[in-house]
């Protein structure tokens, strides 16, 4: 008996934790219809930017590119015998795709223990802390996406060492990254002051 409540308790942590798993957003293409869905979201990106000094625009576009904002992303498995699931390439995980030791490296540095890779918050905070090192370790601009993206996938030793320049699916990537950014802050710029009101403003006016 003291067994099945065992379980039956397990079961029902796990549910919980599922349930507090945020769903993809319906339009990944627009960040004004994920921050309208999303409220605390934005909240979230807002904060991460004036932490660490990265455009919203900029961090968000990274995120679209690794996870298309799904919590829960990893990376493909490698097959064995193109038929049998192998081991993943590496342990990225989350919104960020963020490796275990670069996540251990964030707690570690800004004091967030406990931070989730599938929690939106710690996600883009994340990614604001690696593109603001980024901006000081190998002087990039902090509007530059492209450049910022190539870091980010190649840590800054190996975006010095131009680590990206043989390999043209990471330029596509980081050409998207960068054209996603662009159009991130320009619908941002059309919805910012309409997500900056609370809830009474929406209401009133």
């Amino acid at each position: 008996m003291n067994g099945m409540r065992s379980l039956t308790g397990l079961l029902i942590a796990a549910l919980t934790l599922a349930s507090c798993v945020a769903s993809q957003p319906e339009n990944v293409s627009n960040v004004c219809a994920i921050f309208e869905e999303r409220r605390a979201w934005y909240r979230a990106a807002k904060q991460s930017e004036q932490r660490w000094g990265i455009p919203i625009a900029v961090n968000m576009a990274i995120v679209h590119q690794e996870s298309a904002f799904r919590a829960r992303a990893k990376p493909q498995r490698d097959r064995f015998l193109w038929l049998f699931p192998g081991p993943r390439p590496s342990s990225a995980y989350g919104y960020a795709q963020a490796l275990d030791s670069t996540w251990q490296e964030y707690e570690t540095v800004t004091g967030n223990r406990g931070a989730s890779r599938s929690d939106f918050a710690d996600a883009i905070d994340f990614v604001a802390w690696y593109n603001a090192n980024s901006t000081r370790t190998s002087a990039i601009h902090k509007a530059d996406a492209r450049s910022l993206y190539f870091a980010y996938h190649e840590g800054n030793g190996g975006y010095q060492r131009r680590s990206y320049s043989d390999k043209p699916w990471l330029i596509d990537a980081a050409e998207r990254v960068q054209n996603n950014s662009a159009r991130f802050s320009d619908q941002l710029s059309a919805c910012q002051s309409e997500l900056e009101k609370n809830w009474l403003q929406r209401l009133i006016f």
